[in-house]
């Protein structure tokens, strides 16, 4: 562990600001690319969240390109396999990909991230058998508990030579004449320097108007999250998707005894306690499988107040970093829905951009103005191939399956009969929601064809006497759709 202390009057060549999931992958990184790095965090104990639990295998892809995946072992943590979904009494199984897929992507590692040869390999624990990790002809997932995970990252950071540990509150940032950042304050310790701000603060990031006075996200709904106790799940190793009557709700296991239910709520504002159980119990439980029912019922009945926790769901879509000397990263520079679980998914892989893009510069060269922006616009467009894809459609996923509009349940009723033809029909649909076919136009493709397989379902159900019906919500449910899908996806691309 990193004995450093902090020194206000020693030039740094990374300052970051925040040790969630992001930043401490960064400043490892960038120390073992040999850089003085300082990272700052307000609270250095083990968090307890009710989101950042469940990794997609791209996140894991980009774990790996870190050096860092050994971070998901010791913590008991649950390999996932695919999805399992649920609509309304029907039920289809997903795999996930095979790895074949990962032959498309560059898989190669960040300069200087793995040193000691099996850094980009899973270990084995009680929980996770490395041999038979790495000869599954699929691709894999992971779900946990989010402290610990978060805490397995931190010590892999703080054990770096070149990190300095900051226990403290960030409260500003300083600029020169110039206008350039060129470091924090720190509440009670005064002010560190460096040569460039990294920014990664999170969800309710105080820095972000750096970039711009109007960058803030949207709250679109909340998910309600509850702990589940040896719950009896359908399929085990997969994530659980149940849809019907209610908004999503998802399950998946945390720990061989623990998992997580998020139950979305369709409010932009914080529910009222009562309300909230109401809702879990006249609307979730009835729709619920009944291997689920006697755990989440536990759960109900608790005593206190710690039945539930209420989380946010917010957007933010990505803009350039163009204020010199300072960077957001993260949740603080963008975020999604977390219905796909692609959030950790989307921040590691702009890590490992990131710190590729600038692995060849000198830590002189952290402090050119010019030259950072540079990097810094290739990095804004090439990260919108992965976080456009995932993005639009955690927030297309969404707002179809929350809604109760009659055209789009046709498309809720599609999107499931669409699934459930198997092969080439769930290939790339899964294979975007996992983050490992980063395109936009198999976004695009997949979509529509979706919405035109959700039309030829309704004609038939209609019937040649309700045809003329059928034509006119057909042509209904295909606005409907471009109205959800499009300005999402071009408010990604060209933002």
């Amino acid at each position: 562990m990193s004995t450093n202390k902090p020194d206000n009057d020693k030039l740094y060549d990374i300052i970051i600001i925040g040790a969630g999931v992001v930043g401490p992958c960064i400043a490892r990184c960038m120390a073992r690319q040999g850089r003085k790095v300082l990272i700052a965090e307000r609270e250095w104990s083990c968090p307890n969240r009710i989101v950042g639990e469940l990794m997609q295998p791209s996140g894991l892809k980009a774990l790996k390109q870190l050096g860092m995946i050994k971070a998901i072992n010791n913590i008991e943590a649950n390999e996932v396999d695919g999805y399992y979904i649920e609509f309304n009494g029907k039920e289809v199984s997903i795999d996930y990909p095979s790895k074949n897929v990962e032959s498309a992507l560059d898989t190669t590692p960040v300069p200087k991230a793995i040193q000691k040869g099996d850094e980009d390999k899973v270990g084995t624990d009680s929980t996770i058998d490395a041999k038979k990790w790495e000869e599954c002809p699929h691709v894999k997932g992971a779900s946990f508990r989010h402290g610990q995970f978060l805490t397995n990252l931190r010590n892999l950071c703080l054990s770096e030579p070149n990190v300095t540990k900051l226990d403290g509150s960030v409260t500003g940032v300083i600029k020169n004449d110039k206008d350039c950042v060129c470091g924090i304050t720190v509440a009670n310790q005064g002010s560190f320097k460096g040569r460039l701000v990294i920014n990664c603060d999170g969800i309710y990031s105080k820095f972000r108007k750096e970039l711009d006075e109007d960058f803030v996200p949207k709250v679109g709904s909340y998910f309600i999250g509850l702990e589940l106790k040896d719950a009896k799940l359908p399929k085990p190793h997969f994530g659980h998707v149940l849809l019907g009557e209610h908004a999503p709700v998802l399950i998946y296991q945390m720990d061989p005894h623990s998992s997580r239910m998020l139950c979305a709520y369709r409010s932009k504002t914080l529910p009222k306690r009562s309300e909230v159980l109401n809702y879990l119990r006249t609307r979730v439980l009835p729709q619920l499988p009944k291997c689920v029912k006697p755990s989440f019922e536990e759960a109900l009945n608790q005593k206190g107040q710690d039945i539930y926790r209420a989380m946010p769901n917010q957007y933010l879509p990505a803009r350039l970093n163009d204020v010199p000397g300072f960077v957001c990263i993260g949740d603080s520079l963008n975020m999604r829905h977390p219905l796909t679980g692609g959030g950790m998914t989307v921040g590691l892989n702009d890590a490992v951009m990131f710190c590729k893009m600038l692995s060849d510069l000198s830590n002189e060269q952290l402090g050119h103005e010019e030259i950072v922006l540079e990097r810094l616009i290739d990095f804004h467009t090439e990260r919108k191939h992965l976080d456009a894809v995932i993005n639009a459609l955690s927030l297309a996923l969404y707002t179809l399956f929350a809604a109760d509009n009659k055209y789009l349940q046709i498309l809720q009723r599609g999107v499931f009969a669409y699934f459930l033809r198997g092969g080439v029909y769930v290939g790339q649909p899964i294979g975007l929601l996992s983050g490992l076919i980063p395109s936009i136009w198999v976004l695009f493709s997949n979509f529509f064809a979706v919405a035109f397989y959700a039309c030829r379902l309704n004609f038939a159900a209609r019937g040649i006497v309700g045809f003329p019906l059928a034509l006119y919500e057909n042509i209904v449910v295909l606005f409907t759709a471009a109205h959800v899908f499009l300005p999402i996806l071009f408010g990604e691309i060209f933002t």
